[in-house]
């Protein structure tokens, strides 16, 4: 008989279970405030309506808050909170780090937002307040408040007495920026240098006076590539007169860098929100139809074209057999490209001057692919339909089709950069179905001219 062994985490889990339902408080307490925080908020969702309210009486908002930052999704986030009783909410918000506070907020409805801004004690009330106004996606409404600032003129000493101080509630204080009088930001010091620094030197002597900064209005795509290139682990946020607003940390980032690779990849695919996976059939068809139907029409115009070239296939009835090869080739070959360009804009590694050599590579990529394509099917037509001209045909279709396609998908997401359009809207299905068209004007037009060659 084999004995199948439970895992020691699922096992660990349903004695939390079990503690919630036999109102064990304490054992439940010890528990769960032993997980990290990840896990606590992985088990926390898993709960039914009823468990999660006996745990709202188990753990006070502070510690609910940090549950709560840990919730993958903001869906559920929105939809937990509005079951809590709103002044333990309001405190739970309160606690958390305002950029997450904020993150939640921008979920809720203005009637919620405000109430709960009316529950909490001022203090927290006007540090949410302050990021609430920034757009979304900006540098100013994923930075945090909660970081730790010195003056120029205070000593070592002093520097780390304020950071003991305030270490607890900063969201990270391995930088430390630093303020002339009028909080201007003007140097930055690590928690290194600070540290093996002479307690009597002042911050001026061992600051980096060379700081980079990003505005509040920046948009968060561009914080994400700023952090990555200068492996930054938070990045100060400052408005028009260089005034030290606040600071954006690494795992802020991270997930910046999430949500901007899963808005472009919902792009790319044709879908509103890729995310509409979670939720049920008509939310996401909804998100689904808009593009679905662009693309229907555009089809509606392959096909009208092709009917223009109805006697072309009347006569030679074979080159229908191709045709979906030809588009087919077409459609992935500008998909490659497309995807090769909108990662260098993505990246931000293609420069202006570099626009026209990428697209001169592409042309030269798409002009060696097709003469190795269209060669090839050239000879397998010939040999398959005993057809010099057709094998002739099909092949150089396949070979312009490609050239064409290729330069075509590098072309069109430049020119929707250039004009303030996000090039990721050039989606896959997008630039295959213009490719479609591409290929059957190319591929019948081609035999049209040449049809007393084929008959």
């Amino acid at each position: 008989m084999t004995v199948q062994n439970e895992n020691p985490q699922e096992l660990y889990l349903e004695k939390l279970n079990q503690a919630i339902e036999n109102d064990e408080i304490d054992f439940f307490r010890k528990n769960f405030l032993a997980l990290h925080p990840y896990d606590q908020a992985k088990f926390y969702v898993t709960l039914h309506e009823e468990m999660r309210m006996r745990l709202y009486t188990y753990l006070s908002p502070k510690e609910m808050s940090e549950v709560y930052e840990n919730i993958e999704e903001l869906d559920d986030q929105k939809n937990l909170i509005s079951e809590m009783e709103p002044f333990y909410a309001a405190q739970m918000l309160a606690s958390m780090y305002v950029d997450n506070a904020v993150d939640v907020l921008n979920e809720l409805s203005a009637e919620q937002i405000a109430s709960y801004l009316a529950l909490m004690d001022a203090h927290a009330a006007r540090e949410i307040k302050q990021l609430l106004h920034y757009e979304e996606k900006t540098a100013g409404s994923i930075m945090t408040t909660e970081f730790v600032s010195i003056e120029t003129h205070q000593t070592v000493r002093e520097a780390m007495d304020i950071l003991r101080f305030e270490a607890p509630t900063a969201e990270t204080i391995y930088y430390i920026f630093v303020i002339d009088p009028s909080k201007k930001l003007v140097g930055v010091i690590s928690l290194r240098d600070l540290i093996v620094a002479d307690g009597n030197d002042k911050i001026s002597e061992h600051m980096n006076e060379h700081v980079v900064s990003v505005s509040a209005g920046e948009d968060q795509e561009s914080v994400a590539k700023i952090m990555k290139d200068y492996d930054f682990l938070a990045l100060p946020v400052v408005d028009f007169q260089g005034h030290l607003l606040g600071i954006i940390t690494h795992d802020d980032i991270v997930d910046v860098i999430d949500e901007e690779a899963s808005d472009d990849y919902s792009k790319f695919a044709a879908i509103s929100d890729v995310d509409a996976v979670y939720k049920n059939p008509i939310s996401a068809a909804k998100k689904r139809l808009p593009w679905l139907i662009i693309l229907l029409f555009l089809g509606m115009l392959t096909a009208s074209l092709i009917g223009r070239f109805e006697k072309t296939l009347e006569q030679v009835a074979i080159l229908a057999v191709f045709m979906p090869l030809i588009a087919g080739m077409a459609g992935n070959t500008g998909t490659q490209s497309l995807a090769v360009v909108i990662r260098r804009l993505a990246t931000g590694d293609l420069e202006e001057e570099s626009k026209m050599r990428l697209i001169m590579r592409e042309a030269g990529t798409g002009l060696i692919t097709g003469s190795t394509c269209g060669l090839l099917i050239s000879v397998i037509v010939f040999i398959w339909k005993k057809s010099l001209f057709l094998g002739f045909l099909v092949g150089f279709s396949l070979f312009c089709t490609l050239i064409v396609a290729t330069v075509a998908g590098a072309i069109i997401p430049l020119i929707m950069e250039k004009l303030k359009i996000d090039p990721a809207v050039a989606s896959g299905p997008f630039i295959q179905t213009l490719n479609d068209i591409l290929s059957v004007l190319i591929y019948f037009g081609l035999a049209t001219t040449f049809m007393s060659y084929l008959l």
